[in-house]
């Protein structure tokens, strides 16, 4: 068994000094020792709670600390997000995320969530869920259910942490990814770049993830989305080479890992998302919406896809047909070059 790297930040800052294209090449090559270039996972994430959460996430409309104009919303009826789920199916979703505005769920909440975990594995998809800090009990609980993926982001260094958020700790958020881990539950695990923080809280942070006993399967990186009311809404646009360079270390550190192309999308023209592809991400949410925040919409990602001739992944679950893979497969090769989406709308 060959023994896993364990990386440096000094290491880390080295890869994010390396020149552009040296830097995307090697992503590139290490990409393609794991994946199919030409493949990129397909998930959809539903906000199944909305606003109204305690903690003080700065970056984040759903606290109840900020005035962002968000209605808050009670738990969702399990057939709702069923139902959610069917039609992110057959849309070409081959994963169903679900989240949460909560600091942690209570345990009135748990036979809900149990019930949507095994009704959306039902329909043959993949599971993952968000909803904040878990205990043992409530992670074995969701994986006695079937739960695929729980995701829960470092967000930053625990450095630049403190800077971000106060109501809970950064070693509360790596005891939920051990009690993830140790229920049996593969671990979703990524960050956020635009807070505020500089390159060497980058490069901490992906030390952090490729550091774990077990690197995530799924690293989300996702580009601050500004949201007016909070207190990170006049930070600085994060450069788009600095976001590609992010996903590219991502790759080179986490080379087994899916690298997910998360929020922040909906900013980003087709050439930076291509080159985000070709640093190494293979996954992104797809639907119009993530959780609160804009998306693009299907047609947009389709058009994109057949542009640089890319298949979505077929799903790993044991329960599903390859319905979704065609419907998209059919999708891009039908998609109209004149179908835009308008984010005001």
């Amino acid at each position: 068994m060959i023994e896993r790297k364990q990386w440096t930040i000094k290491q880390a800052q080295e890869l994010f000094g390396k020149p552009f294209f040296e830097l995307l090449f090697q992503a590139q090559q290490v990409h393609r020792m794991h994946f199919d270039p030409q493949q990129v996972q397909v998930s959809t994430l539903l906000s199944i709670k909305t606003g109204a959460c305690p903690e003080d996430c700065k970056y984040c409309p759903q606290s109840s600390r900020y005035k962002t104009g968000l209605e808050k919303e009670r738990l969702m009826e399990v057939e709702q997000v069923i139902d959610s789920a069917r039609k992110a199916k057959n849309a070409g979703s081959t994963r169903f995320c679900m989240g949460a505005a909560w600091k942690n769920p209570h345990e009135r909440d748990m036979p809900y969530l149990e019930k949507m975990v095994k009704e959306v594995k039902a329909l043959g998809m993949e599971t993952c869920m968000t909803l904040g800090m878990l205990n043992g009990s409530q992670a074995q609980r969701l994986a006695d259910a079937g739960l695929d993926y729980y995701n829960h982001n470092l967000d930053t260094s625990p450095e630049f942490y403190g800077n971000i958020i106060t109501t809970r700790t950064y070693q509360d958020r790596l005891d939920t990814l051990d009690n993830v881990r140790d229920a049996g539950i593969k671990v979703c695990s990524g960050g956020i770049v635009g807070l505020g923080e500089e390159i060497r809280d980058r490069a901490a942070l992906l030390v952090q993830l490729a550091n774990l006993p077990k690197p995530p399967e799924s690293v989300p990186i996702n580009m601050l989305v500004k949201v007016k009311g909070t207190p990170l809404a006049d930070n600085e646009d994060v450069d788009p080479f600095d976001f590609i360079r992010t996903i590219a270390v991502a790759r080179i550190m986490m080379p087994a890992s899916h690298v997910r192309l998360s929020a922040g999308r909906e900013q980003m023209n087709e050439q930076t998302q291509a080159m985000c592809f070709m640093a190494g991400a293979n996954s992104i949410f797809y639907g119009c919406k993530l959780l609160t925040t804009p998306n693009p919409a299907e047609d947009k990602d389709l058009q994109l896809f057949r542009k640089l001739g890319i298949n979505p992944q077929q799903t790993q679950t044991a329960f599903g047909d390859n319905q979704q893979q065609q419907y998209l497969a059919e999708a891009i090769i039908n998609a109209d070059n004149e179908q835009f989406y308008n984010a005001a709308l």
